[in-house]
């Protein structure tokens, strides 16, 4: 399966969020959404990736818009990180990993001579229509949340 691009509709989802409940991205229509994939929670990048777009949440609710942080990990395991951390951002839990494959972002990694599957640091900024307006893949983190603000509020 092909990931989704600039200009594609956004594969829709439901899935178990942080603190219970759902996150469906159909239900967000009608406002910009910021879709973030990360490897794990409570590792060292990942957690810097969620405390840059917890501190930027004020900035991306005056714009409408909803940040959505998305990994293979568990609801309880979110709702750890979300504690440890003091996060404000939503945590949507695909263990399964079908939302991950849609993206496009569950892909082949190498460490160390090592082959395996695992998440693509990748961001997608969904427009109001659900259609994609902007792909950050292989993400670096200092600075990223900022970037992807600017961006959405450019929308």
């Amino acid at each position: 399966m092909a990931a989704p691009d600039i200009g594609d509709i956004a594969p829709d989802f439901s899935l178990p969020r942080d603190g219970g409940g759902t996150l469906s991205l159909s239900a967000l229509r009608g406002k910009p959404v910021i879709l973030y994939f990360y490897p794990k929670d409570d590792t060292s990048g990942c957690t810097q990736e969620a405390i840059e777009f917890s501190g930027l949440k004020g900035d991306f609710d005056r714009i409408g818009a909803t940040v959505i942080g998305m990994s293979p990990d568990s609801v309880k395991k979110h709702d750890k990180f979300k504690a440890k951390h003091d996060l404000n951002v939503e945590l949507a839990a695909d263990e399964e990993k079908g939302v991950l494959q849609a993206y496009g972002v569950w892909v082949e990694k190498s460490m160390y001579g090592r082959k395996y599957m695992g998440v693509e640091r990748t961001t997608f900024l969904i427009g109001p229509d659900g259609r994609i307006i902007r792909v950050w893949r292989k993400v670096k983190v200092p600075g990223h949340a900022a970037e992807v603000l600017e961006a959405a509020k450019a929308l």
